[in-house]
């Protein structure tokens, strides 16, 4: 089956299980998940999803998520998407509600999850990652891109084309204060042009020329945090113009307002405030890894899977930028990077002692490729959360794995990445320090390999007990003996002669 045609029958398969394409309100993608807004959440059919060959778990939120994977979901999306639109221009059938009936059915479900899940510190976090997460493949794409860049001026080859490498490089960041100004903008309600118009103060040269708190400011001081701060005041000030400005000079007032008060406000507080915080936090990331480096990477690299799972791994996102802002690399993420070493070894640890169940064994056949990637939610959703036990030794092995790390960075040797998203094998490109790269390389392979090893020993060995082995190793034993039976029924009871049967997807 051709890649188009394969990826056509994912979205066709899905479709009707989500309750078919009146049902679909909304459809978006993030690395690996299809995110889908719906109408009635009843009408979704979870198990025959989770059983799809494409499917590798899915997640309940704000929006309803199909894991399919990196790669697989870019191109699935788009399937779905024009088939979505196409049948709903068809006429319904007869039996199948129309969308205004089936968002009446569902209102009091979605509403009921939304209220759920709408805390406010789970609301902060989403718009967060709404601000940030759209950035990751540029910081991805300049960051292997400074990696080669240094590469070659180590080994000192290609002298011409280094310094245009680094102008690509770091061109992004020298602006990413723009980019986060205008994404905050956009995401509290306000004009986005004008969110990133303020945040462009804190990177213009100019500042260099104006006092603030008694001392100079200097371009870029506040970083990506100073430009949130000013974006979402930007926000406020023009939703409080649009409120009390006369709409007939709305468009010249209320746009010079925003970025005058808001601009000052940047210039005389933000900027400064937020180079304090911004500062102190690249001093407190160094001192606990100076001084506790052992200790702070056992507890972040074991506790960073739960907080995926709970998707409170976005508050870390504008420390990571922060420090890459401040240091060129954040020397955070490659220790965290680690629990997805951990959930790996514990895949393998389960795949071995369960060796007769062949659901759990296809699923992390068709995940472990993602995981060794660093894309670890296949795993947890779709095995070791369920099971229950070695979700507890994937985290053992991810804090080994962290420990590792954080020990040397305690006697000098740090490891940091130059962009967030990626980690796993795929943070190798991406992957800097203070001792040079193949030192950095090494003691971050040296992370995975105690990470897989410890997660894999503590799962064959601590994550199951008898009984779970028992039940879990017979499980599709007698599903195996039940398929058997019903193959020799349906043998003895076959017609002999040949009959047309309909054609299967």
């Amino acid at each position: 089956m051709a890649p188009d045609d394969k990826n056509r029958a994912t979205a066709a398969a899905i479709l009707p299980l989500v309750g078919g394409a009146q049902n679909v309100t909304s459809v978006a993608h993030c690395m690996t998940r299809l995110r889908l807004g719906l109408a009635d959440r009843s009408l979704v059919d979870d198990d025959a999803l989770k059983a799809l060959p494409a499917v590798m778990g899915v997640v309940e939120d704000d929006t309803y998520q199909i894991v399919l994977g990196p790669g697989t979901v870019a191109r699935v999306t788009p399937e779905l998407e024009a088939m979505v639109a196409e049948r709903r221009t068809e006429a319904p059938a007869e039996h199948a509600p129309t969308a205004a009936e089936l968002a009446a059915q569902g209102a009091a479900i979605k509403e009921a999850r939304k209220a759920k899940n709408a805390t406010p510190f789970k609301l902060f976090l989403r718009r967060i990652a709404n601000i940030f997460v759209p950035l990751i493949p540029a910081l991805i794409g300049c960051g292997i891109i400074a990696g080669i860049n240094g590469l070659l001026i180590n080994l000192e080859w290609l002298p011409s084309i280094t310094p245009a490498l680094a102008a690509i490089a770091s061109g992004f960041m020298a602006l990413i204060a723009v980019f986060v100004g205008f994404n905050t903008a956009k995401e509290f309600g306000g004009t986005p042009i004008l969110g990133g118009a303020v945040a462009a103060i804190i990177v213009y040269a100019g500042v260099a020329n104006i006092e603030a708190f008694g001392q100079k400011l200097s371009p870029g001081q506040g970083g990506v945090l100073g430009a949130l701060g000013a974006a979402v005041l930007a926000t406020y000030v023009e939703k409080w113009c649009r409120k009390w400005v006369p709409e007939a000079v709305d468009v010249l007032v209320t746009p010079t307002l925003t970025v005058l008060v808001s601009g000052l406000v940047t210039i005389f507080g933000l900027m400064f405030l937020a180079g304090e915080v911004s500062t102190g936090i690249g001093t407190a990331a160094n001192w606990l890894l100076d001084n506790t480096g052992a200790f702070a990477g056992l507890v972040l690299g074991g506790l960073f899977l739960p907080l995926v799972m709970l998707g409170l791994h976005q508050a870390l996102i504008p420390i990571h930028t922060t420090l890459i802002e401040q240091q060129g690399f954040t020397v955070l993420l490659p220790i965290l990077a680690m629990a997805g070493a951990g959930q790996v070894g514990c895949a393998i640890a389960v795949y071995k002692r369960l060796k007769h169940n062949k659901s759990i064994r296809t699923t992390i056949k068709s995940a472990l490729p993602a995981g060794f990637l660093g894309v670890g939610e296949p795993l947890i959703y779709g095995v070791s959360l369920p099971l229950g036990r070695p979700f507890v030794t994937a985290c053992v092995g991810g804090a080994a794995g962290g420990a590792f790390i954080g020990f040397f960075s305690m006697i000098g040797d740090k490891v940091g990445s130059t962009a967030i998203g990626p980690s796993g094998w795929a943070l190798f490109p991406l992957l800097d320090g203070n001792k040079g790269l193949g030192l950095t390389v090494a003691v971050y392979g040296g992370g995975l390999l105690v990470g897989y090893l410890v997660g894999f020993f503590a799962t064959y060995f601590f994550g199951f007990s008898k009984q779970m082995l028992v039940e879990l190793n017979a499980a599709d034993a007698a599903d195996a003996d039940a398929a058997a039976d019903t193959d020799t029924a349906a043998t003895a009871t076959r017609p002999t002669a040949p009959e047309a049967e309909p054609a299967r997807a």
